[in-house]
């Protein structure tokens, strides 16, 4: 498909590519990049979407949604987010920061007593947010039914000790540290609402992302991507095994997973990208503030590595690097550092990405947003590689 320009989110009058600094030449390359990567097998298919000032300059959707079954993308195919969920999940609790309902600075165990035990009775939900609480950083070793369960797992959680003091480490928490942010969630809400139904009401429905839950809602379940990797024989953090295993839970009724069970469409991630490039607000609904966005989009891990990334020094023969984990986002900082971000987006670029296939980024200076989801799985580290890329693409088609 073509580069193209579609309908803005904004209520701006569209414009030309051109109009909004583009070479359309010269972003046609992105479109060749992601076909090259699905004819090569690297990936599946790609749905991707570009916007500057709120008005869409790419939008392509190319590939399989199965390659096995030779079944084509759609534009509204959806998708396993994985942890771009995290993102969901961070910017709910960010504003029941700025409702008085959370404390940054409180411990976690004000909220849930029970989780005061065996040193982390200081773990605050900052630690959580910025991946410094020292909580389990491995998938949690426990039953299905544990790990789909919000209470369940945030008893897991309550009986384990640290791997590390609070504040002294990054080290990334795949899964159980948003399980226990959701629970926090519901214990100061106190409605009785399931998380599921409190992230559609305070979120997803104020956004009109209309495609988006935790878990799968039996209309969505006719247009999900499964969850397939690409790649074999190589070392990752997850075995393809681990991947597609945790992709068949999340497919399962009732499934609760804050840190990576939410579904979503090209079209509603884009929204959500949007919303936090126009400081918290979109179309009339206003999710969080431009202050506290400020405040989460800044290198809060200062030189810290991210610990869960330490492989890639061996398997990649990459440097070691900060981790640059703002509160709820991972930023770009400064310097010539892997994947994730062009080395061209601004200090301040900020967003999400998920394992082997999803992502977004917001670069407040060239107010640009960038949302992608893919299917067919790749090694983290190559996909984050892969966003890098397609964003260098992106920024060199800009003429101002």
């Amino acid at each position: 498909m073509a580069t193209q320009i579609t309908t803005p989110i904004s209520d701006r009058q569209a414009t030309s590519v051109e109009e909004l600094g583009f070479d359309p030449q010269r972003l046609t390359r992105v479109r060749e990049s992601v076909v090259a990567d699905i004819d090569a097998g690297r990936c599946h298919g790609v749905s991707m979407i570009v916007a500057r000032r709120g008005e869409i300059v790419l939008d392509l959707t190319e590939g399989y949604a199965n390659r096995a079954e030779n079944l084509a993308l759609q534009k509204n195919s959806v998708f396993a987010t994985m942890s771009v969920a995290k993102q969901f999940t961070n910017v709910l609790a960010l504003s029941l920061v700025e409702r008085g309902l959370l404390k940054l600075h409180a411990p976690v165990a004000e909220i849930i007593p029970e989780f005061a035990t065996l040193g982390k009775e200081k773990v605050n939900l900052y630690h959580l947010l910025t991946h410094t609480s020292g909580i389990l950083s491995a998938i949690p070793p426990v039953k299905p039914d544990v790990l789909m369960s919000i209470d369940k797992l945030t008893q897991f959680a309550c009986a384990l000790p640290l791997e590390s003091q609070p504040g002294e480490r990054v080290n990334y928490s795949i899964l159980l540290g948003h399980t226990v942010i959701a629970a926090m969630c519901l214990k100061v809400d106190g409605r009785g609402r399931s998380y599921t139904d409190m992230l559609r009401e305070e979120l997803f429905e104020p956004l009109a992302m209309q495609d988006t839950c935790l878990g799968v809602r039996a209309d969505l379940a006719p247009r999900l991507c499964p969850v397939k990797v690409s790649y074999e024989n190589i070392p990752a953090l997850l075995p393809p095994e681990a991947v597609e295993g945790l992709g068949s839970l999340l497919a399962t009724v009732g499934c609760e997973i804050p840190g990576g069970g939410c579904i979503t469409s090209i079209q509603d991630l884009h929204r959500f990208a949007e919303m936090l490039r126009r400081g918290g607000e979109l179309d009339g609904a206003r999710i969080l503030s431009p202050a506290m966005i400020d405040f989460c989009t800044r290198n809060h891990t200062g030189e810290l590595r991210n610990i869960l990334f330490d492989m890639w020094t061996g398997t990649r023969n990459w440097l070691s690097y900060p981790a640059n984990i703002g509160v709820g986002f991972f930023m770009r900082g400064e310097g010539n550092l892997p994947g994730l971000f062009s080395p061209m987006n601004s200090a301040r670029t900020y967003g999400g990405f998920g394992a082997g296939s999803t992502g977004f980024t917001v670069d407040p200076e060239r107010e640009l947003s960038l949302a992608f989801l893919s299917t067919g799985l790749m090694e983290d580290s190559y996909h984050f590689e892969r966003i890098g890329a397609l964003a260098s693409i992106v920024l060199a088609a800009m003429s101002d």
